[in-house]
């Protein structure tokens, strides 16, 4: 919105809305493969628990599910980085008058990703070194400090 609105005193705005709208439209396609994998992977976990089948192939699928279960929520991660930090930049260079949207917008997007960088660490089991959970930490980091640059702009 702040760029749409911000057409007339900034030339990037029309580049930075059809930034938004992509981001947009990849969390929801994300929002639904995260939805679909963790399914996968709590009905591999319950075959793993019942004990049918065959035991290597069980564990494989078990492994190969679980690996797709984390790795959806890594790219919404980062994804919410890129929101907060398009939207940081929205607040700095759109109209001043939607400044707060901006802001509001960052803040939000850094509040997924830290979701995203907790549900890594409790529901996927991996440990203090695991790369996805450096990744997820990085995400957050990264939407934070966006959303905190543009929320101290505005104070």
């Amino acid at each position: 919105m702040v760029a749409r609105c911000s057409g007339d005193s900034w030339e990037d705005a029309s580049g930075v809305a059809a930034q938004a709208i992509a981001i947009r439209e990849r969390a929801a396609q994300l929002a639904r493969a995260d939805a679909e994998a963790w399914e996968k992977a709590l009905t591999a976990l319950r075959g793993a628990v019942t004990g049918e089948g065959d035991t290597a192939r069980r564990s494989f699928d078990l492994e190969q599910k679980l690996e797709r279960a984390a790795a959806v929520p890594l790219e919404i991660g980062e994804l919410g980085a890129d929101a907060a930090a398009l939207a940081a930049l929205a607040g700095e260079l759109g109209d001043a008058a939607y400044r707060a949207d901006a802001a509001a917008a960052a803040a939000l997007a850094a509040g997924g990703a830290r979701a995203v960088a907790h549900l890594v660490e409790v529901n996927l089991g991996v440990r203090k070194g695991d790369e996805r959970l450096a990744r997820a930490r990085a995400s957050e980091q990264a939407a934070t400090d966006a959303a905190e640059r543009v929320l101290e702009s505005i104070r």
